[in-house]
């Protein structure tokens, strides 16, 4: 027995993201390890005996790829900000003030400003990206860079007293 992606999509996603997520508690690694199971199960050529046989192993899959994300070196190899600071090599000692202000930014702020400073996409584009209004990208940019500008002030002035 074999179901159509379709089917299987609209039957089994919310259960399936239910269950990576039980494991792994991170919203984004268990939308991963659900679109890898999706990906498995159409590259898959089993057939299988039954629906529940299929649902048990599009569970178990995603389950154990929430898993492997868990184990995986990149979520254990997380620096704090302060480190990665460090280690980076910059031109200018602002530089890291900038790019400590950036990274402490609201997650909005800190993408808007990511899209539209460091890979050069317009309002429109960054828009669209994060299914957001332009008006709406134009605020969270002025919002960030006013943010931006008193922390930076403030980070300043300390140095300079």
């Amino acid at each position: 027995m074999r179901l159509t992606m379709d089917e299987v999509v609209s039957r089994y996603q919310a259960t399936l993201f239910r269950a990576a997520f039980a494991v792994c508690r991170c919203p984004s690694d268990a939308e991963d390890a659900v679109q890898d199971t999706l990906m498995r199960y159409l590259r898959n050529t089993t057939d299988f005996e039954s629906e529940e046989h299929i649902k048990a192993w599009l569970l178990r899959v995603a389950m154990n790829r929430a898993y492997d994300l868990l184990r995986s070196p990149w979520r254990r190899k997380r620096e704090n900000l302060e480190d990665m600071c460090r280690e980076i090599p910059f031109t200018a000692p602002e530089d890291r003030d900038v790019l400590r202000a950036v990274l402490s930014l609201p997650r909005k702020y800190r993408q808007t400003v990511y899209l539209y400073y460091y890979e050069g996409y317009s309002v429109r584009e960054i828009g669209s990206l994060l299914r957001a209004r332009e008006n709406t990208v134009k605020s969270w940019l002025a919002r960030a860079r006013r943010i931006l500008k008193d922390t930076l002030r403030e980070e300043w002035n300390d140095d300079e007293s």
